[in-house]
Parts: structure tokens; sequence; C-alpha cells
């Protein structure tokens, strides 16, 4: 590598999902990691740093948090798997918050899941003269989005796995060499879905 190659610093990208509740979490995230070192990015991902052995299980969940959120802010770009996980049409909920959280760091957020389909057409629910409502008995958004509102606007969603993810990402920032922008800080959200 030259010496200006070297100077470059990476785009950090923050790896939040419900991948770090698989049977193989840790051989999952450093497989994140390469995927994101090919593409010329620094993956951090949430089980990077472990815990100290010694904590209950209530000061384990608390430094979990801490270390999550200070790899957040540590993050250039949040990039999140958003696929369904305990039930049709829902993400992860602490997937959620990480986004929520990185949004209001300003951080840009992308998210992939396979199925794009507009969260009406995937939530099971009935007709009512209110609207549609789900087996549970709420209202279903009917938005046209992917997900909820709160993450379809706060993201820009890619369909497909991790690689299209990142794939598209590279695109939009220059193999990772270049600082994404700081346009959500202004509170401005823009719906976007990329095909991956």
């Amino acid at each position: 590598m030259s010496g200006a190659q070297d100077d470059v610093v990476k785009a950090r990208i923050y790896l939040a999902g419900f991948d770090v509740f698989r049977v193989d979490a840790l051989d999952y995230g450093r497989s994140l990691r390469r995927m994101c070192a090919d593409a010329g990015f620094e993956g951090l991902y949430p089980l990077d740093a472990l815990a100290p052995a010694d904590l209950s299980p209530c000061e384990k969940a608390a430094w979990i948090y801490r270390s999550n959120l200070a790899a957040i802010r540590r993050a250039d770009i949040v990039m999140a798997n958003v696929a369904d996980f305990r039930g049709a049409g829902e993400p992860d909920s602490g997937t959620a918050f990480e986004i929520g959280f990185a949004a209001a760091l300003g951080k840009p957020i992308w998210a992939y899941r396979d199925d794009v389909t507009a969260l009406r057409e995937r939530v099971p629910c009935s007709a009512t003269v209110l609207g549609d409502v789900c087996e549970r008995g709420f209202l279903v958004e009917d938005f046209g989005l992917s997900l909820n509102l709160m993450l379809a606007c706060a993201a820009t969603i890619v369909q497909g796995g991790p690689l299209a993810c990142l794939r598209a990402i590279s695109v939009a920032y220059e193999g990772g060499t270049t600082a994404p922008s700081s346009w959500r800080q202004d509170g401005g959200s823009e719906i976007r879905q990329v095909q991956g």
C-alpha cells in the first residue's frame, strides 16, 4: 500500500440487528466485519466488546447498552438488519431503538430486508370500517412502506441481505473513503428504497 492509501480513514459502520441472538453470533459477526472490510469499510459489531464476566445479569445488560451506544457514536454509518424478528412486519425492538438513536445523532442509516413489500400486505389483518386491523386488534398503517414509517423514513431500505446493503452504501460513499453527509441533523427525512 502506498502512504496515501494508508492515510485514508475508512468509514465505520455499526452493524445493528438481531444477528447477535444467532447461535453462531460471534462467527457471523466476524463474517459481517469481513464483508465490511472487503467493501472498504470498518465494521463495528455489537459483540466486538465482551462484557466482564463478574457482572450480575442487570449489570451486564447495562454494560452492553452503554457499549452499544458508544459504538453507534463512534460509527459514521449504521447498517441494520430489519427483517421480521419475532412477528410479521416487526423487526427487533433493540435494532429499532438503535436506529432511533442513530437518527437522533444525525447518522446516515441503511437497512436491509429480503421482503420489501408493503407492511399492509405482510401483516395478517381484516378490513373494518376504521381500516385494516391486525389479529391483536390494532390498526395496520398503510403508507405503502415496508416498515413502520418511523423506521422507513429514517433509513435507506435495501432489498436483500448485508452484502447488497454494503454494495449500495459503497456506491453512495465511494467505497468507504468519503465521509457521509450529515443531512439528517436538521431533522430531515427522506423515504428511499434501493433494490439490491
